[in-house]
């Protein structure tokens, strides 16, 4: 009965997005202009859409444009790749390389939102310190225009709902402070932190409108209503002996989505303003990262029941979304809807991984115990800490480790400064840590927190995201850099490196404009990216049982992502609306930089650009245009051999535009892997 009731549904489902192609049957000389709804699901893979998880998604992509060769941008991170979505330029023209980064600067040093100094590596998932940074960068820290406030500036009504960070991303100029507070911004941006002090205000005519829904203007969080230790709250991550969350992210999603159908666009359609509203969904990922299916084991990872929960979730907030438009069918005749996700996602393992996936320890930060201030130990033994990069560094440089992230007092008792990491000593004091709390660490100098036009006087800064790495070296000291990259080269837990270009071809790494990084950003950019070894549990279906290891304080089995793997960089995206064809799958390599290009086209909006790192349109899935014949092939690049290794990077090619696959070491004289170097080939040796 359950199984005929579920067919049901997807057949009344496809029968309700096909209604939504009946064109308006008001002619005008002029065409009207169309509306845009971006949906991303965070973190879903491609592989993770079906008809029977996903009815909704899965009838999509069916009924309109399939992007069967999609990608993420490495590193395959929420900001990184909503900065690309937003503005259609690669890393080195956004700036944006990772959810945490060193921005050159201690965050809130010039006393934002009165805020003490804080952190040399912000987390910007966060609308204040994005605020930090456009006002320390010209206003709009990405330096580029997004297709928010484009649309804005032409008279399209915009709006930005959903997680917190990415979404205000799409307009971050608008959260460029105005003394020393966020100003009243005109595009709608509805996140985690509405409502408090930390959140975006709202303009009256929405807060008006959410009342009149009934709905509050507070955001709820992701507790789900449970307590905040509670396996029913979906925050809720547990620790290396207490399984994590077992539910969803239900509450908060369905008041983003009320929001949206019950408030936001009504009123847009209501003032007769064509519109342009990105919808974030923080599940699948939020989910995947917490999930309590898997606790020290690597099956079922990220493939559990819960994760199908939060897959669920996201689909349903798209059917809500659909919904909408069906019982509005003039709007829905005039909205493209394009659905994306940031990135995929893997199963995080704790323990080092050779070549041939052993398991393997030999660094240094693993051999120690980790008890917390209880005396409690925190990490099981023989596992990677977070902050295990760190600490490696550090040692083998034989410098002092801090935590940036934390604050204790000086010998002086007034001064504050980063409180010192040190793995030796038998559990964290109140003074001294054995790790980060976050994994980054400021390595070398005094620890001291630079003020407001200081510099740090660290030699060595580690942003700790996940499934990489990076690393920032300060002095720009070229010895400090290879000493680096030895270390780096001979730990198993690596799986790729990328250094700064102007210290040269430099043994087991490749440059970093091979990635995109090397762009028009004022911000200033990592020295070395580390991507961490990742390996497939079945070799048969890569992309979905993809193992990576991660600079996290998450556990085995729970999931992440960043890693520069199939696993993480196939993302899902689909295309439907009036502009798009029906039923196309589209074999060309697109990414998430094509976006704004091809939303710009819809809007028949011109993108500025300040950077030449750009995506593409995706002409060939617009009614009209001649489709593609494309059939994927892979082009190898690879570095110097470094200590019997070398790192490879794969990428395929389409109008002069990269898309970037996957990256690995491998043995340097691997010849049954790597015969095909600088040859077009069919096969991913990363994978």
């Amino acid at each position: 009965m359950n199984v005929f009731r579920s067919k049901l549904a997807v057949v009344a489902l496809t029968a309700a997005i096909s209604s939504l192609c009946v064109p308006a049957h008001a002619a005008t000389k002029t065409p009207p202009k169309h509306n845009v709804i971006l949906f991303i699901a965070d973190g879903l893979r491609h592989g993770s859409v079906n008809s029977v998880d996903t009815p909704t998604l899965n009838s999509l992509r069916s009924l309109g444009v399939h992007f069967i060769n999609s990608h993420s941008i490495f590193p395959t991170f929420t900001t990184a790749n909503a900065s690309v979505m937003a503005t259609g330029h690669m890393l080195g023209d956004t700036g944006d390389f990772s959810n945490t980064i060193h921005p050159g600067y201690a965050i809130f040093n010039t006393g934002n939102f009165s805020k003490p100094t804080g952190t040399l590596t912000p987390f910007i998932e966060n609308n204040q310190v994005l605020a930090d940074l456009d006002d320390h960068f010209s206003g709009n820290y990405l330096n580029e225009e997004t297709i928010l406030s484009i649309a804005r500036k032409n008279g399209y009504a915009t709006a930005s709902i959903g997680k917190v960070g990415p979404a205000a991303i799409f307009d971050a100029s608008q959260l460029a402070p105005s003394g020393k507070a966020f100003q009243l911004p005109t595009t709608v941006i509805i996140d985690d932190a509405t409502g408090s002090a930390a959140g975006v205000p709202l303009p009256a005519a929405i807060s008006s409108a959410l009342i009149a829904a009934s709905l509050p203007t507070i955001a709820p969080n992701r507790q789900n209503g449970a307590a905040p230790t509670s396996q029913l709250s979906n925050g809720f991550s547990g620790n290396n002996t207490t399984p994590g969350t077992l539910a969803a992210n239900v509450t908060q999603q369905q008041y983003f989505v009320d929001t949206l159908t019950k408030a936001v666009l009504p009123t847009f359609v209501a003032n007769g303003e064509p519109f342009v509203a990105v919808y974030w969904s923080r599940d699948p990922d939020g989910t995947q990262h917490n999930q309590g299916d898997s606790l020290n084991t690597l099956t079922p990872g990220i493939n559990g029941p819960t994760t199908k929960l939060a897959i669920a979730n996201a689909d349903n907030n798209l059917k809500q979304i659909l919904d909408y438009l069906t019982a509005n069918p003039t709007v829905a005749a005039n909205t493209d809807i394009i659905v994306t996700s940031d990135h995929g996602f893997s199963t995080i393992s704790k323990y080092e991984v050779d070549i041939t996936g052993k398991n393997v320890v030999n660094d240094y930060a693993s051999t120690f115990t980790y008890k917390n201030l209880s005396g409690v130990q925190e990490v099981n033994t023989g596992f990677l800490p977070v902050g295990f990069l760190a600490i490696d560094i550090a040692h083998a440089l034989n410098l002092p480790l801090y935590d940036p992230d934390n604050q204790v007092l000086a010998a002086d008792n007034v001064t504050k400064v980063y409180e010192p990491v040190d793995p030796t000593i038998a559990q964290q004091t109140a003074t001294v840590r054995q790790h980060s709390g976050s994994g980054n660490g400021v390595i070398g100098g005094t620890g001291s927190i630079p003020a407001s036009g200081e510099s740090a006087d660290a030699k060595v800064i580690v942003a700790a995201n996940g499934g990489s790495d990076l690393i920032y070296v300060p002095t720009h000291d070229a010895a400090t850099v290879s000493a680096i990259i030895a270390v780096l080269r001979k730990q198993n837990y690596t799986g790729a490196l990328f250094v700064e270009d102007s210290y040269g071809p430099i043994a087991g790494a490749l440059p970093l404009s091979t990635i995109g990084f090397k762009g028009a950003s004022p911000l200033p950019e990592p020295t070395i990216v580390v991507n961490f070894k990742n390996f497939a549990l079945d070799s048969a279906n890569p992309s979905q049982t993809r193992v990576e290891i991660a600079d996290s304080g998450l556990q085995e089995g729970q999931g992440m992502h960043g890693s520069f793997s199939r696993g993480d960089t196939y993302n899902n995206m689909a295309a439907w609306g009036p502009d798009f064809k029906k039923g196309y799958v589209d074999p060309a390599p697109v990414s998430n930089a094509d976006l704004a290009l091809t939303i710009a086209k819809i809007l028949r909006l011109p993108l500025p650009a300040n950077g030449t790192l750009t995506g593409r349109l995706l002409s060939e899935a617009f009614v009209g245009q001649r489709g593609s014949s494309y059939s994927p092939v892979f082009h190898v690049s690879e570095s110097l051999p470094g200590d019997g290794v070398r790192t490879y990077l794969v990428r395929q090619s389409f109008r002069n535009i990269a898309y970037y696959d996957a990256a690995c070491i491998l043995p340097a004289d691997a010849a049954d892997h790597t015969t095909h170097v600088g040859d077009e080939v069919t096969v991913n040796p990363c994978d």
